[in-house]
């Protein structure tokens, strides 16, 4: 594993977890901002908006605390060919779980979601999408791989993230930057995705685990590994690597916790 291990941050409650997780966002942010003017952040499904949002709608503390969300591009980590207001959308989850609750007249964020016009062919629409990401990454130069300044992931029950799913081809994708995939294990079944080179080439990385229901997959993750999408992330990415968990989902789990300051 390249430097150190990934930092797992375990916390009594979600409630607990969410200052941390902002906390810890706003400095992915403000880095961001030092480095290139904008913070450019990639974004799972799942659970995971709705713990961002109690994370980053609350009222900022101080100057230092601030959410500068008009300097913010979201991308999405991976999304469903779907239409943006179905249900199995990861934009409409994130729309309505924090992009609607931003107060309006505040900063607003740029959000990038799939071209819906190509939803019925999963190859065009994870080519528009890498057109997109080409951009915005690399609109004046050629580069190998974008950048991102934080990717924020989820874990599934298998271990997958993004749309990586274990055992799958894609896990061996290393040229396309974004890779339709028609047979998700978990419905629906076509789907656009980071590769795994991308995700790994993250500034920061950081997986929102939560729920007693986590357990036996962290377990496997942080333990043993067994080649699961979570699992060769971390392995990739070392300390650029963070776990925020609350202590259900890491009750008996042999990994070394650290303390978040």
């Amino acid at each position: 594993m390249p430097g150190k291990q990934p930092n797992l941050f375990a916390f009594e409650s979600v409630d607990a977890l969410a200052p941390a997780l902002r906390a810890y966002v706003i400095e992915c942010q403000n880095a961001g901002l030092t480095r290139h003017g904008a913070f450019k952040v990639g974004i799972s499904g799942g659970s995971l908006p709705q713990t961002l949002a109690q994370a980053l709608l609350a009222p900022a503390q101080s100057d230092d605390d601030r959410v500068q969300f008009d300097k913010w591009e979201i991308f999405f980590c991976d999304e469903r060919a779907v239409p943006l207001d179905h249900e199995d959308s990861n934009y409409g989850l994130l729309k309505k779980d924090l992009l609607d609750r931003i107060p309006a007249g505040a900063p607003q964020p740029t959000v990038h979601p799939i071209d819906t016009q190509y939803l019925d062919d999963a190859q065009e629409l994870a080519d528009q999408y890498e057109q997109l990401l080409v951009r915005s990454f690399a609109s004046r130069d050629s580069v190998k791989l974008p950048i991102f300044d934080l990717l924020l992931l989820g874990t599934g029950p298998d271990g997958h993230t993004c749309s990586l799913f274990p055992g799958h081809p894609l896990l061996r994708e290393t040229d396309a930057w974004v890779a339709p995939i028609e047979d998700s294990p978990k419905p629906p079944p076509r789907r656009i995705t980071l590769t795994l080179p991308v995700v790994t080439h993250a500034v920061r990385l950081a997986f929102v685990a939560t729920g007693a229901a986590k357990r036996d997959v962290l377990k496997r993750i942080l333990e043993v590994g067994d080649g699961l999408p979570c699992a060769l992330v971390n392995e990739a990415t070392g300390d650029r690597c963070s776990w925020f968990t609350d202590n259900a989902a890491v009750e008996g789990v042999s990994f070394p916790r650290r303390s978040f300051l």
